[in-house]
């Protein structure tokens, strides 16, 4: 069905109902992280409650105008840009960051879309209690973009994704009506779980406006180290025995390549790296412990039982919270490395973990039959998540390999479908990869997803374009 794009006169009926919504298009809600899309608006709107993005969203349908959600704007995948198609209304939640309500008895807590997660961590924390979804964008990323987009990052092992640390939504569906399903109940088997549905599906089936979200106990002691390993094999025999040590007190087990602690040398020398010689593999370990257990003290034995077994060979203990904070700054300013090298191609993917040493090592010779390329492999070894991101060689610039990216790309997620993996871990499918997403996926997925899509949205309003070709 055609689309209309935002004009003049449906700006007008905007303002005539909503005086104090529209706003200047800047160009923060073009752009997108990397810079592999700009897009186009033709009104942005700041909706300060539910009941005004209702408003918008009906009015948008009733003129057959397009609409693009818009979160922190952090997505990686061109999900929160439009370039082409009809202008369309671009509803940001920005002004929609309230936390509502902490129910610390119950572990909920429920936050506008708007909020900024690092400020929903924060409320967690007022209360005593955790709200584990960390991202290294947590700083600017909003909880309704975190959802629709069912975001990972580094606790997934322990906690899950975005979709496993919510309990109910609160959403404007295309038509314009409000779903008021924000339970805080745990067991509620009545009927089809719209709530999931909307999780993951990055605004394509409706705006999420507010969440109930699962909190969690703080741990009584953190244990933090960053640990040489033989290799990727040897990091998964770790993590199973660092299992059988403490079970699921493991938060994060995060592989690290020689390759991303060089781009850090290179680009961002401030950043203190533990290893005077950068290891070849190493894993940034991080226990969440009970009272009445050092988390030292087990590291220190973990340590022994895993250089026993000739798993580990060097490592460092954090003893403090700022010698903590300095082994986390290596892992969260390697993407910034990433960025300021530019890649070639990088690809957020998943294969089943016991495959993930075959499958970097057949990564290697795939990437060598293309060209002389650097690989920086990196990533959530505890849940099967790596970021494989490939380089040009040293002295020479990604704009130099622009005619062969896509080939690039083509070989490593052909590599992953062999492997029986994901060629959308945790950043969506977006525009980017609609294309992946038609070529890898089930074919009977595929025609439920456009059932419900046609369903939910028959006029196919709703970010048009992501997830789903046209």
């Amino acid at each position: 069905m055609l689309l209309n794009p935002v004009d003049e006169p449906f700006c007008a009926r905007v303002r005539q109902v909503l005086p104090d919504v529209l706003r200047p298009i800047e160009p923060r809600y073009l752009d997108e992280p990397r810079g592999r899309f700009s897009g186009h608006a033709g009104a942005v709107a700041l909706p300060r409650s539910v009941e005004e993005v209702s408003t918008l969203v009906r009015m948008a349908a009733e003129a057959r105008v397009p609409v693009l959600p818009y979160g922190g704007g952090t997505g990686l995948v061109g999900g929160q840009v439009m370039p082409e198609g009809p202008a369309p209304l671009v509803i940001s939640l920005e002004r929609m960051a309230a936390i509502r309500a902490v129910y610390a008895d119950e572990n909920v807590l429920i936050a506008e879309a708007g909020a900024i997660l690092s400020d929903v961590q924060g409320a967690a924390e007022d209360a005593q209690r955790l709200f584990p979804l960390a991202l290294a964008s947590q700083g600017s990323c909003r909880i309704g973009g975190n959802l629709a987009t069912n975001a990972g990052g580094v606790n997934v092992l322990r906690y899950g994704n975005a979709r496993d640390l919510c309990l109910g939504l609160e959403a404007v569906l295309p038509n314009g009506e409000i779903w008021h399903g924000l339970s805080r109940l745990r067991k509620d088997n009545s009927g089809y779980d719209l709530r999931n549905l909307l999780i993951g599906a990055e605004g394509t089936l409706g705006i999420i406006t507010a969440a109930a979200l699962k909190l969690f106990p703080q741990p009584a002691g953190v244990g933090t180290a960053m640990l040489q390993v033989a290799s990727p094999a040897a990091a998964i025999d770790l993590l199973a025995l660092v299992r059988d040590r403490v079970g699921d007190c493991v938060t994060s087990f995060e592989l690290i390549h020689q390759q991303g602690l060089d781009f850090l040398a290179e680009v961002l020398p401030d950043v203190r790296q533990p290893f005077q010689t950068a290891p070849l593999w190493s894993v940034l370990l991080e226990l969440g412990l009970p009272e009445g257990l050092s988390p030292s003290d087990v590291i220190a034995e973990l340590f022994q039982n895993a250089e026993a077994k000739g798993l580990v060979s060097d490592g460092v203990i954090a003893q403090n919270k700022e010698q903590q904070d300095q082994l986390w700054s290596v892992r969260e300013h390697i993407p910034e490395a990433n960025r300021l090298i530019g890649s070639v191609s990088s690809h957020d993917i998943s294969v089943p973990i016991s495959e993930i040493p075959a499958f970097i090592q057949q990564g290697a010779e795939v990437i060598a039959a293309l060209g002389d390329f650097r690989i920086n492999c990196f990533g959530h070894l505890g849940d099967g998540n790596l970021h494989y991101n490939v380089f040009p060689p040293k002295g020479r610039s990604k704009a130099e390999f622009d005619e062969i990216r896509g080939d690039v790309k083509r070989a490593v997620h052909d590599l992953v479908h062999l492997f029986n993996g994901s060629v959308s871990a945790e950043h969506g499918v977006g525009r980017l990869k609609t294309g992946d997403l038609q070529r890898y996926g089930d074919p009977v997925k595929l025609q439920a997803m456009r059932a419900i899509k046609a369903a939910l949205d028959p006029m196919g309003i709703m970010n048009p374009g992501a997830v789903l070709s046209e």
